[in-house]
């Protein structure tokens, strides 16, 4: 059968099973499960006859979705807690991998602007950051203590209140993508811009070792997720432009649900940065090189593998049940 007339006689039964899943319309798992095994043929025939086609990508996608949903159910019984992280989310980051890209994209890029800017222009650096801010740190840089803003306040004083600042921050870095994702795009140029400028003011005052050491014990969990609430934020809009099959209406449903699932999951993180700012990032300047470089590197490969590694490892695992199903 050519591929055209293969597509054309089971585009509506795809189309139909498609809106069917999203909109939760096949809530038994026996139902959903005579369903796919249609779907799966579908997916093993294209796969042997058309291996090049983009087909293959709709009805592996279809596939993968409709296994969750089905064990889903099934594992009603176990922690629901522990299946949103260990399993749903991870699912999700694979289905919207692309957006992820987007996300380090436009955070790279700002970042890069604010370097640059920062390098070719004196008055830039005061003009993000502020004079206050610049004369201040100035002053410590003078004292040999680069960081020192990092020390005022108590500790859970400083971790309270950096925590409900960055909260506040990653849920606008989402909901701002409601208007066609360019909200989303503004937070993240306003703080990417920021960090570029910052980092490299301290290049400039010959202290970027004193800054890296002391403020990326918590800035890899705390700049990374707001790179994954970027991603939400741009999922969010694409819902609204890109409805695909469905009514815009359904579209930004969906994509506001599975972005809001995305920006929760993002919580532990910013709690977790927000406990080493308050509790340890102050401490920098008496905690030894290696200890500082190794809560850097374990902080950043936790967060980077449960984003960009785990969640390959867990669409291999669903796609591999649904082939043998």
């Amino acid at each position: 059968m050519r591929e055209v007339a293969f597509i054309k006689q089971n585009k509506e039964k795809w189309l139909s099973f498609e809106k069917a899943i999203y909109l939760k319309k096949l809530e038994n798992p026996d139902q959903l499960a005579s369903q796919y095994i249609q779907l799966v043929n579908d997916l093993s025939y294209a796969q042997t006859y058309y291996p090049k086609s983009k087909v293959i990508k709709y009805l592996n996608q279809l596939a993968a979705k409709s296994f969750q949903m089905i064990y889903k159910t099934k594992r009603e019984d176990t922690n629901r807690f522990v299946y949103f992280f260990k399993e749903e989310i991870p699912l999700l980051l694979y289905q919207y991998r692309r957006y992820l890209l987007y996300a380090f994209i436009l955070a790279f890029a700002f970042t890069a602007i604010g370097v640059v800017s920062a390098a070719n222009d004196d008055t830039f650096v005061r003009l993000i950051l502020g004079d206050h801010y610049v004369n201040m740190t100035l002053e410590n840089i003078e004292k040999g203590d680069p960081v020192a803003v990092y020390k005022s306040g108590s500790n859970w004083g400083s971790f309270i209140g950096i925590t409900l600042n960055n909260l506040y921050v990653g849920i606008r870095c989402f909901l701002y993508g409601i208007f066609a994702g360019l909200g989303t795009g503004y937070v993240m140029l306003v703080n990417f811009i920021m960090l570029g400028s910052f980092q490299y003011f301290f290049y400039e005052q010959g202290v970027l070792w004193e800054s890296v050491r002391g403020i990326w014990i918590h800035g890899a969990m705390e700049i990374f997720a707001i790179v994954i609430e970027g991603a939400a934020g741009l999922i969010l809009g694409a819902s609204i432009l890109f409805p695909k099959t469905f009514s815009r209406y359904v579209s930004f449903k969906r994509g506001f649900k599975d972005g809001v699932k995305i920006l929760i999951s993002t919580f532990p993180f910013t709690f977790s940065a927000g406990f080493l700012e308050g509790f340890v990032t102050r401490y920098s300047n008496v905690v030894p090189n290696w200890l500082s470089v190794g809560i850097i590197l374990v902080t950043l490969s936790v967060i980077a593998f449960y984003y960009l590694i785990y969640p390959f490892i867990v669409h291999k695992k669903a796609h591999a049940a649904v082939s043998k199903a």
